[in-house]
């Protein structure tokens, strides 16, 4: 039973870092092939920038249930699970920050700027802020990453502790 939740929590772990790794890859590929229609590029990754949303919450929320179990089940010591409680935590937030904040104001101003924001006047306020959006989100997306990386760490730390 204990591998059973320790290979549930590695999985939850690998499916939401795996695709916060890949998913720049796919979005390069995707403007990159789409160069002529930037704006059915950008509606495309917006999609799977939702879906891999939607991912990391039921990973993150599924990552938060295991390891708060995993000292009753006497998987980790309860100090050990602490450290990556608290950055799925953090992932989880600047997830949803970036899903039902960041993102639904980028979209409004793409449409307040006329729908596609690639032959928009960049001197247009809507324009310029969803590029400050766009920044920030590129930004949450690398921070989620790196406490991703760094909640592995200290999966693996807690793993060693527990002998």
């Amino acid at each position: 039973m204990k591998t059973l939740l320790r290979t549930l929590l590695y999985l939850a772990l690998i499916v939401w870092l795996g695709a916060e790794v890949f998913f720049p890859v796919v979005a390069a590929i995707t403007f990159g092939t789409l160069q002529a229609q930037t704006h059915a590029a950008g509606a495309i990754v917006g999609e799977l920038l939702r879906i891999l949303h939607s991912m990391g919450l039921i990973a993150g929320v599924v990552l938060l249930a295991l390891l708060a179990l995993a000292p009753a089940w006497n998987i980790y010591k309860s100090k050990a699970v602490l450290p990556p409680m608290i950055l799925v935590l953090f992932m989880l937030i600047g997830t949803a920050y970036s899903q039902y904040v960041i993102i639904p104001a980028m979209e409004r101003d793409r449409i307040a700027a006329g729908g596609a924001i690639d032959t928009a006047d960049r001197s247009n306020p809507q324009t310029a802020d969803f590029n400050r959006l766009h920044s920030r989100s590129t930004n949450v997306e690398g921070a989620v990453i790196v406490l991703g990386l760094a909640t592995v760490v200290f999966v693996a730390r807690a793993e060693s502790d527990r002998s």
